[in-house]
């Protein structure tokens, strides 16, 4: 079983289109996948078509309530994969761990509840925070989705640090499975560079498959879909099969 943090400090840059998609195409590469969303805003498991509202038990009863993983975890119908949902009840799990006992390694004991899966991806908040380490303490590898701007070369030195710490203190078999281009306009110069710098720098770890700016990706969300259901000759959708077939190989 794979488990898979993505995750970066910044917002904004398609951590959670990433996992939503890339459980969607691997999925339809016939591999079995568990989303776990552990960002408070839920916008996983809206972009999975489950109402936030209505949810009995999410990923917060396993932190905190002790629950069974494997009793909060819903399908995503239309994506064929599954999912350990989120709500607004996780902003207070932070709060709430911080004066537990090995309140890192709460989810990492999770995993121990569930098998069966290839791959688990972890939609980790935008923020180097306490669910953040959980996250990173449970998984194999992190995935870094990244714009190609000057500001995120910034953020990447904090976030590889941060890896490097979890790793010295919690997690030593922690590693950097790779780094993904996010949102890329090949019209853009400065990108072009950013780009040209990060394959100079971190080498193989860059992923092949670039994900372009694509609408597509962008309205999938507000219909409860990933976009291989929403539109599978769309760009967003090739770029996610691409990744999705990088990553087999790769494993």
């Amino acid at each position: 079983m794979k488990i898979l943090a993505i995750t970066n400090q910044k917002g904004g840059v398609g951590k959670t289109t990433t996992c939503v998609n890339l459980a969607a195409s691997l999925a339809a590469n016939k591999k079995k996948v568990l989303l776990v969303d552990l960002d408070p805003q839920g916008n996983a498991t809206t972009g999975c078509g489950i109402d936030k509202a209505k949810l009995k038990h999410s990923i917060y009863d396993v932190l905190i309530a002790q629950k069974k993983l494997y009793e909060i975890v819903v399908k995503c119908e239309k994506g064929g994969f599954d999912i350990a949902p989120s709500n607004r009840d996780l902003a207070g799990a932070e709060v709430e761990l911080v004066n537990e006992i090995a309140r890192e390694t709460r989810l990492k004991q999770a995993f121990s509840t569930i098998s069966g899966y290839d791959y688990v991806l972890l939609d980790c908040p935008p923020a180097l925070n306490l669910l953040t380490v959980n996250a990173l303490t449970a998984a194999n590898s992190v995935m870094i989705p990244m714009q190609c701007e000057y500001y995120a070369l910034e953020g990447l030195s904090d976030l590889v640090n941060t890896i490097k710490k979890v790793r010295a203190r919690l997690n030593p078999i922690l590693e950097i499975e790779g780094l993904l281009r996010t949102m890329f306009d090949t019209r853009n110069i400065l990108g072009q560079q950013v780009s040209d710098q990060l394959e100079g720098h971190f080498g193989d770890k860059v992923y092949k498959t670039v994900i372009p700016r694509n609408i597509r990706l962008a309205e999938a969300p507000s219909y409860g879909l990933p976009v291989l259901i929403y539109d599978k000759t769309s760009k967003g959708a090739n770029a996610y099969l691409a990744l999705a077939k990088e990553m087999i190989s790769k494993n």
